[in-house]
């Protein structure tokens, strides 16, 4: 008996230092892909622009709200050393105390004003002066602290939804254009209804803005799919695949996060839910203004504009539910 009790013990041993031995290996996969991700200076496609003391992000200590501007950019088409326009650009904001995620999309064509330049177009600052200007120039547009920026191209995107094996999701509209000036690689054409999108449908449904409110629709629709992701992307296979999903998208990203933040963050995203989601700036906060002939989106008041960010951040979608009606009010009265 004291036999078949060692083999036993030998086994359950074995089999643990087996799970310790590929757990440890993906810990260290995964480190090794995040480092991949901040890029050198020589490798950065943003290598032209020179760091400036006045626009360098504040760090993050661990323990107060931390903020990452996630940015896409349409690189067709580009020279040499260009820097696209941020064809996309949100804020994901973390409380670390309250374990509450929030998440605004930003218009890309708000005017505003750019630190050391003349005001543009929000898009337009990370081809005058980087991704540390962008989070400079957003962080001045909304009232927060961006500490950090992620940064993804079109196929970046295409690969990172195919890595996570697609996503099933509900395409509220039949979706379709055409753009010959690409050679029609970036068309789009969806139809309604319940579907799952591999990376290059998830792609045109992000990318899509031919409708009545344009790309008031289309932030909404990007948050509400980056969202999906998120939840795609803490699925236990997804977890443990986590280096290899790493290693599709790394060519394509950029980051200023060290490898030992975004592991910080990753926990931190995991233990948290998200409590919500909002436009910057609102509809009711935007006017319809003329620079230089270009037409473009005038805000009507930015200390209005931070505080209505504050009031989302002090809000929690999860937490929200119907009021009863006024029977079953009635009914628990005796």
């Amino acid at each position: 008996m004291r036999k078949k009790w060692k083999y036993t013990l030998f086994s359950v041993l074995s089999l643990l230092i087996i799970f310790l031995c590929f757990v440890g290996w993906k810990v260290y996969g995964t480190y090794h892909q995040l480092e991949s991700i901040h890029k050198s200076k020589e490798e950065s496609r943003f290598s032209k622009f020179e760091e400036k003391p006045e626009v360098k992000p504040p760090e993050w200590e661990g323990s107060e709200r931390v903020n990452v501007l996630l940015m896409g950019g349409d690189e067709r088409g580009l020279r040499k050393g260009e820097v696209a326009r941020s064809d996309s650009m949100l804020v994901v904001s973390f409380d670390p105390v309250t374990k509450k995620i929030h998440l605004f999309s930003v218009l890309r064509d708000t005017h505003v004003d750019i630190p050391g330049f003349k005001s543009n177009r929000v898009n337009a600052a990370i081809t005058l002066g980087g991704p540390e200007l962008a989070m400079k120039t957003i962080g001045n547009l909304t009232g927060l602290n961006i500490q950090y920026y992620v940064y993804v191209d079109f196929q970046g995107f295409i690969k990172l939804v195919d890595a996570i094996g697609g996503v099933d999701f509900y395409v509220e509209k039949n979706m379709k254009y055409s753009d010959a000036a690409d050679g029609h690689v970036y068309d789009i054409d969806l139809k309604k209804g319940q579907q799952h999108l591999d990376g290059d449908k998830a792609l045109q449904y992000v990318r899509f803005r031919h409708d009545k409110l344009s790309d008031f629709t289309r932030t909404e629709r990007q948050r509400d799919f980056l969202k999906a992701i998120a939840a795609k992307l803490k699925s236990g296979w997804n977890l443990v695949r986590l280096p290899d999903i790493l290693g599709e998208v790394t060519p394509y990203m950029e980051t200023n996060m060290s490898a030992g933040d975004m592991l910080k963050l990753a926990s931190l995203g995991y233990k948290s839910h998200q409590a919500g989601s909002a436009q910057i700036p609102p509809m009711e906060m935007v006017t319809d203004e003329k620079v230089d002939g270009s037409a473009v989106l005038g805000i009507r008041s930015l200390d209005a504009l931070k505080g209505y960010v504050q009031e989302v951040l002090n809000k929690d979608d999860t937490l929200a539910s119907p009021s009863p009606s006024p029977s079953s009010a009635d009914s628990g009265k005796k």
